[in-house]
């Protein structure tokens, strides 16, 4: 419980944050594009998903009081005692953070020690920049002046460990395809390394072989209770840039020694990694990319979904208003044509390129639109109330031409 504007409330923390976050989130992919009766089109959009929101709440308010002290019970029993635990509770609350990944629950454990009050009064990672000009200043070992920075070590299997899983995914490859591998394996491994993204490869062999991922959260859990217990503490759940950055920059110098002893044992565990792992490739016949005619691609975490049957909301065909605005943008002259999109309470208003290439009223009122303006330039599809949902969806498709195209020049160049 706490006060809130002098009141008493139960404070769910970050993890009530999350579930109402998840909550309003699908509310709002549910009800968002909702058609309403025409003299109710003022409520649609976002105006209805807080309505049916506001409706929500009421019961889970409720609901929450009755289950949530149970709950809260049991998180903060598994927190204090990987708080009390000392390099066993570094080793557990890296590997949960690691294998539930799959599952989207790695939030539940990382985000209350990282931003949370649970290992420090304002979470590590705001702790621990502010301290660092003490821990630089002080001749006293960092573990010891900030032992809660042992909850924050999992970045470091993204740099160590995944490079060790790459090398063994290359060298279990036919010597014939490894040049073809080579391509796959090294921009997601350095996106791993350097900024801490790791799905590309990681949902690769968990897609294959799901038991040799719960084996990197083994190898992961082991290597942060090592670098623990030689030590090594900070703020380090990203890739090498935030390392390098946010922790071996700042200390260097005064606590050097730290930094070699992390590296000596992170390029251990590389090592343990690749002998692991390719090992279990081999012993298992695991057909990763390039391995007795093994599909030479990587796996994201939808590849994952469809596999194992979780539905994908967002791989639906088109709304109709997903429609309506595609017709809307090509009798507009296409996207190239358009310079600027926004709306006013009922009507689309369009700066163009060439108007000539806008197409004539009828057109726009054989698609869903009221009637068409145009004044030069500038153009106005009189649409209706729901005309903020059509430009929205509008912008989703010029933002999603525009990111091909974007990929499309990186590629080229």
């Amino acid at each position: 419980m706490t006060d809130i504007a002098g009141i008493k409330t139960l404070d769910t923390g970050i993890f009530g944050a999350i579930i109402i976050s998840a909550i309003v989130t699908g509310l709002h992919n549910r009800f968002f594009d909702k058609p309403l009766p025409a003299y109710l089109g003022i409520f649609q959009g976002t105006a209805f998903v807080a309505i049916i929101a506001f409706c929500m709440m009421l019961p889970a308010a409720w609901l929450t009081l009755y289950i949530w002290p149970s709950i809260q019970h049991s998180i903060l029993d598994l927190q204090g005692f990987l708080v009390n635990s000392g390099a066993f509770g570094v080793w557990l609350y890296t590997f949960l953070e690691r294998i539930l990944i799959p599952t989207g629950l790695h939030h539940f454990i990382y985000a209350p020690f990282v931003f949370g009050n649970i290992a420090t009064p304002n979470g590590i990672y705001v702790d621990w920049f502010a301290g660092l000009e003490t821990f630089n200043q002080s001749s006293q070992a960092i573990k010891d002046l900030f032992p809660a920075g042992g909850f924050a070590l999992h970045g470091n299997s993204k740099v160590f460990g995944c490079s060790g899983i790459a090398l063994a995914m290359y060298h279990t490859a036919k010597p014939e395809n490894r040049k073809k591998v080579a391509a796959l394996l090294i921009p997601a491994t350095l996106t791993a390394v350097f900024v801490g993204i790791t799905e590309p490869l990681e949902f690769t062999f968990l897609f294959i072989a799901p038991w040799l991922f719960a084996v990197h959260a083994l190898l992961a859990g082991t290597m942060a209770m090592v670098m623990y217990m030689f030590g090594v503490v900070g703020n380090m759940g990203g890739g090498l840039i935030e390392i390098v950055t946010g922790n071996w920059i700042p200390l260097l110098g005064s606590h050097t020694y730290m930094m070699v002893t992390q590296t000596a044992i992170g390029l251990s565990f590389t090592v343990i990694y690749y002998l692991i792992f390719k090992y279990l490739i081999i012993k298992f016949n695991v057909l990763l990319p390039g391995r007795d005619g093994a599909e030479l691609k990587l796996r994201t975490k939808q590849d994952f979904n469809q596999k194992h049957g979780i539905v994908d909301n967002g791989s639906s065909s088109a709304t109709p208003l997903q429609v309506q605005a595609m017709q809307t943008i090509e009798g507009l002259g296409g996207i190239d044509n358009i310079t600027d999109l926004s709306n006013c309470a009922t009507r689309l208003r369009v700066t163009v390129k060439d108007p000539q290439q806008v197409a004539n009223a009828t057109y726009f009122m054989e698609n869903g639109a009221v009637n068409l303006v145009k004044n030069g330039c500038a153009i106005q599809v009189i649409i209706g109330l729901h005309v903020p949902q059509l430009r929205e969806a509008c912008e989703q498709i010029m933002q999603q031409r525009q990111e091909i195209t974007d990929s499309v020049v990186i590629a080229a160049s």
